[in-house]
């Protein structure tokens, strides 16, 4: 399993949101490249990078950053936030990230996923699955639907989609751990690989996602406190899949 760290961009700086709320942020650093090479110093395998100011508008907002990002690293990145058109995907991958991530536009224009995978390539593509409650929001979290988290799942891959990311948005930036029971669930019900989010804080939630059989984990907040030493978290799941393979 990996270990990703999250850098999300407002207005250009990198920032947390306390559940998703906009009103609740916290500017971790105005020099998100830094923060990017930062991590692929103590061993990021790849960044996810959010466009928060998109996911919310709907358009593109940081690309720059993102962009900046991208050429100062030597390690993968994939971005999310405000792309919902092929148009939108391509620029992205034109910005040096090798995955684009959709989370609006699955549930708003599922057929997109399909165009993408047909476009872009099924290793390119990622849908997000932001759930609260069960339910997956959608527009930077900021708007609810009557879809849950597992029907969106069915719906993509019956267009060709082999990888998502759930995140629970409830318990995002709370350090509260991860929503073990409905990754399982998802994990359960789908082939596919999952990456998971929200509520990440410590090494034993890191484990505990790998024995989930999760193909990554999402960390944001517990990086910037540092709840989570990314040097022993990768080590200690390298351990444990060397372990598992031992055994």
């Amino acid at each position: 399993m990996e270990v990703i760290p999250a850098i999300d961009i407002r207005g250009g700086k990198c920032v947390r949101l306390y559940q998703g709320d906009y009103d609740r942020e916290t500017v971790f650093s105005e020099e998100p490249a830094a923060v990017a090479a930062h991590w692929a110093d103590l061993g990021a395998r790849r960044l996810h990078v959010v466009d928060l100011d998109g996911a919310r508008d709907g358009v593109s907002a940081n690309l720059n950053v993102v962009r900046e990002i991208a050429s100062t690293v030597s390690v993968p990145v994939q971005t999310g936030g405000g792309i919902r058109t092929i148009e939108a995907a391509r620029v992205a991958t034109s910005a040096g990230v090798d995955r684009v991530i959709i989370g609006t536009a699955a549930v708003e224009n599922p057929d997109l996923a399909a165009s993408l995978v047909e476009a872009l390539g099924v290793d390119a593509v990622v849908v997000s699955v932001d759930a609260r409650d069960g339910y997956v929001a959608i527009k930077g979290w900021t708007e609810g639907s009557c879809v849950r988290a597992s029907t969106v799942v069915e719906q993509m891959e019956q267009r060709g989609v082999r990888r998502f990311m759930y995140t629970d948005i409830i318990r995002t930036d709370t350090l509260g751990g991860p929503n073990l029971p409905a990754i399982e669930e998802l994990t359960r019900g789908t082939k596919s690989r999952l990456m998971a989010a929200g509520g990440i804080s410590s090494v034993e939630h890191l484990l505990s996602l790998a024995e989930l059989g999760v193909e990554a984990a999402i960390v944001g907040k517990a990086m910037y406190t540092g709840d989570i030493d990314l040097g022993e978290a990768v080590e200690a799941i390298s351990g444990s899949s060397d372990s598992r393979v031992t055994d």
